[in-house]
């Protein structure tokens, strides 16, 4: 084989689809679809090590608890451990009186009746039949006719009619998968799934299930949204037909493929929770609902605790989902850009102050409580981050909102630590930082033993009291208009400490009585250095003396 110059040459764009007065483009979703899980079948066959009894036990009492209606619980004719699961599923009494479970079957008549074989006993069940119809499946893969596919088709139908009628106390469904359908002449697709409705005669009160599937993604999601469209059009009896979709991921776009096909018409949607499956995989639920809750709509899947469905899901799998998978993964809500933090943080603020419940933050398109994760993983910090970053960790971290000026102030010094140690900060590795800056721990030249404040004739205040400088226990006092200029004149009088107070701040770092209050003093000192200083204590006027001696500490460094 010779090495082509542009490897390109050896292919070709899919067609287009004739359908000029196209609708879906015009539409919007307003409610969600039927929801299948294919995670223990289409999902479990993708897998280096399929699951076990125990694991597809435990992933399906996950799917019941998320809240599909409609399971597909395996292969039974793949082999003795697919067949006793199904069975013994069966028997356990553990599927819900609401949830239909489903298996799947090639259209052959010994594969079928295994399928029937398995759910024995069942209370409703659906019963999914397929057989390739596509040109290259056609040709290449079984060589035989249109017609010859088409009957294949309809056998299987035929001997689903008739099993079904063996087991007359449950409440039979079907379902025919034209299978290659994204490849495939349509008309020849409506073909075949005509010919099975002619057989088994759906009606609007209990209508079969026609499943599209994107057997292998080959063209951009508005094709297969033509398709769909142009397929329900066309199908005769289109009021006894569910029309389904089951995309695939080959290009990427799975889930643009799924949501462009409900735009067209479709009333289902097959997937994975987090899109496992062959290749590149399935459409994935949870990212396909979870868009649809950010429009306001109730995806009637419940993702309330999401940790919880990747546990379960990983543990089966054995597969991880990616940090950054849609909603689910460890990042997803996390900012570690600058401008990121700052536009989050300023939109929680916003928010704090509309009181309404409308969501609308920066970057954040879903609530993270909504699928409980906590806000102190929103904003993370490193090297890339800026001071909005440090801000919101410190103030999740300590319940310490710094004023602007001393986020500038403060990020420098944490900028500096991110650089030297080249990894994410933690919130001790913040919180540390701030201690030392602002002298909260460690070597502190002034430290406040006890005062007193009392107001002179005159209306002055008097400041008296001790200090500790350098672990001696000295007595100072000071007057001034108030207490923060009465202790900077004791510091004055007593150290020859100079500083004029440009700024001062405070607030409640939490509700309650017993609530603590912080102060931040923004001081200039004489040689023109600006000097920040905080103070925390029970007690609001403490807090802002001791913001006066943090700030007396950072200048005699």
């Amino acid at each position: 084989m010779t090495m082509l110059n542009d490897p390109s040459a050896k292919y070709r764009p899919f067609p287009q689809i004739d359908l000029p007065d196209r609708q879906w483009p015009t539409r919007t979703i307003t409610a969600p679809p039927r929801w299948l899980s294919t995670d223990l079948r289409d999902g479990n066959q993708a897998l280096i090590d399929p699951m076990g009894a125990e694991k597809k036990n435990r992933f399906f009492d996950l799917l019941v608890k998320v809240g599909l209606k409609e399971i597909e619980i395996g292969f039974p004719a793949a082999g003795g451990t697919e067949f006793d699961f199904i069975s013994g599923l069966v028997r356990s009494g553990r599927i819900p009186d609401d949830t239909l479970v489903q298996v799947l079957t090639q259209s052959r008549e010994d594969l079928i009746k295994t399928s029937f074989e398995s759910l024995e006993g069942v209370h409703g069940a659906i019963v999914h039949l397929y057989n390739a119809v596509s040109p290259l499946w056609r040709q290449v893969v079984f060589g035989l006719e249109p017609a010859e596919i088409r009957k294949i088709a309809e056998d299987g139908a035929k001997v689903l009619r008739d099993q079904a009628a063996r087991f007359p106390n449950t409440d039979w469904h079907f379902e025919y998968s034209p299978e290659t359908f994204s490849t495939a002449e349509l008309d020849f697709s409506i073909e075949c799934c005509e010919a099975v409705m002619n057989i088994l005669q759906p009606t609007p009160d209990h209508p079969i299930i026609l499943n599209l599937p994107a057997t292998v993604e080959a063209a951009t999601p508005n094709i297969y949204a033509d398709q769909i469209e142009y397929f329900i059009r066309n199908l005769p009896n289109r009021e006894s037909a569910v029309i389904s979709l089951h995309t695939h991921n080959d290009r990427g776009t799975g889930v643009a493929a799924a949501e462009l096909g409900i735009l067209a018409g479709a009333d289902r949607v097959e997937g994975c929770l987090f899109g496992n499956g062959e290749r590149t995989g399935n459409a994935c639920l949870v990212t396909i609902a979870l868009n649809m809750y950010t429009q306001g709509i109730n995806p009637r899947l419940d993702f309330s605790d999401i940790d919880e469905v990747i546990s379960t899901v990983e543990y089966c799998n054995q597969l991880p989902v990616p940090e950054r998978h849609p909603y689910g993964g460890d990042l997803v809500f996390t900012a570690f850009s600058g401008s990121h933090q700052d536009a989050i943080k300023k939109g929680f603020a916003a928010q704090e102050q509309r009181n309404d419940q409308l969501w609308s933050i920066p970057y954040l398109p879903v609530d993270p409580a909504d699928l409980g994760r906590t806000y102190e993983a929103v904003i993370r910090v490193n090297s890339q981050s800026g001071k909005g970053g440090f801000a919101w960790v410190i103030e999740q971290d300590q319940g310490l909102k710094l004023p602007k000026r001393m986020q500038a102030d403060f990020s420098k010094h944490v900028q500096e630590l991110a650089d030297k140690l080249g990894r994410e900060l933690q919130a001790d590795d913040i919180w540390g930082v701030f201690q030392s800056v602002y002298r909260l721990t460690g070597e502190q030249q002034f430290q406040l033993v006890e005062y007193e404040e009392t107001r002179a004739p005159d209306r002055s205040r008097i400041f008296a009291g001790k200090i500790s400088v350098n672990g001696k226990e000295q007595s100072v006092s000071g007057r001034g208009n108030g207490l923060i200029s009465a202790i900077l004149a004791a510091l004055d009088d007593s150290f020859g400490v100079k500083l004029d107070v440009s700024d001062y701040t405070e607030h409640a770092m939490a509700g309650g009585s017993d609530a603590k209050a912080a102060a931040y003093v923004e001081c200039t000192a004489s040689d023109g250095r600006t000097i920040w200083g905080v103070g925390i204590h029970n007690d609001v006027a403490t807090a802002s003396v001791r913001a006066i001696l943090s700030a007396a500490n950072s200048l005699a460094v």
